[in-house]
């Protein structure tokens, strides 16, 4: 036992170092392989992915995996099928420990209504954002003639559909939509026997110009006994149109008598 004997400064030194290399491993131990052994320390489970996986199949895959799964509410969506997992927390790849919740929402069976807003005379952007913000989705766009590209009719399935109509959402509303051209060609009116006013009126109404007035006479009541095209003529959207004025009398002897 000559070792544990202390005759100089050299054998205190010995015997801290030894009872400090003692200390030290049983710490290391402790804390590395006792500690860890019964509690985990270290140790975690990463969460699955569970987003689309059917309700019927969340007890043998979850329970499996040393977690466990709480459905907190439902919501809807037309890409899944009903009674499949839509969300879930924490997401998958989480790092958690074993026997952790994990808090799912379900697709419904059925879509929650709402009602059919009115997207006529809004611009294909508006009526998008309006569809979204009533979580109705956007279906097929077609044009028709029409001078400017806003909205003319909304549908579903092909068939029109009135503002305030309960609807399910999600639902695919089709879009009737201008051209911006209006109607390409058309058959010139006649504008005889109309006061200038009154044929400038019908000029505009149906998306022409009006070119120059011959023989216009300021505060006079003059009628248009000349135009050009002439009716019935086949004209486009923006076209200018020419006329003369004159006294009633120089209208056509046919027309007269239909006045």
């Amino acid at each position: 036992m000559k070792f544990f004997k202390v005759n100089s400064w050299l054998d205190v030194v010995k015997h801290l170092a030894l009872a400090l290399g003692i200390g030290g491993a049983l710490l290391m131990f402790f804390f590395y392989i006792y500690l860890p052994a019964n509690t985990n320390h270290g140790e975690s489970i990463t969460v699955p992915d569970l987003v689309g996986m059917p309700y019927s199949e969340l007890d043998n895959f979850v329970l499996n995996r040393d977690l466990r799964y709480e459905v907190s509410d439902s919501s809807y969506s037309p890409d899944y099928p009903p009674y499949t997992v839509l969300h879930q927390f924490p997401k998958a790849g989480s790092q958690v420990k074993e026997n952790r919740k994990i808090f799912l929402s379900l697709n419904s069976k059925n879509p929650p209504t709402t009602v059919m807003p009115n997207l006529v005379d809004k611009t294909v952007k508006n009526a998008e954002l309006i569809l979204k913000s009533y979580e109705l989705r956007r279906g097929r766009i077609t044009t028709q003639p029409d001078a400017f590209r806003n909205v003319l009719e909304q549908q579903v399935n092909g068939e029109p559909i009135a503002p305030g109509t309960k609807i399910a959402k999600g639902t695919e509303i089709d879009l009737v939509i201008g051209d911006g051209h209006g109607v390409t060609q058309f058959d010139m009116p006649t504008l005889l026997g109309l006061p200038l006013e009154e044929a400038e009126v019908l000029i505009k109404g149906n998306s022409l110009n009006l070119g120059i007035v011959f023989n216009n006479e300021p505060e006079s009541n003059l009628v248009v006994v000349g135009q050009d095209p002439k009716a019935g003529e086949r004209v486009r959207v923006t076209s200018e149109v020419n006329l003369w004025m004159g006294n009633r009398s120089e209208l056509p002897d046919s027309l007269i008598a239909e006045q």
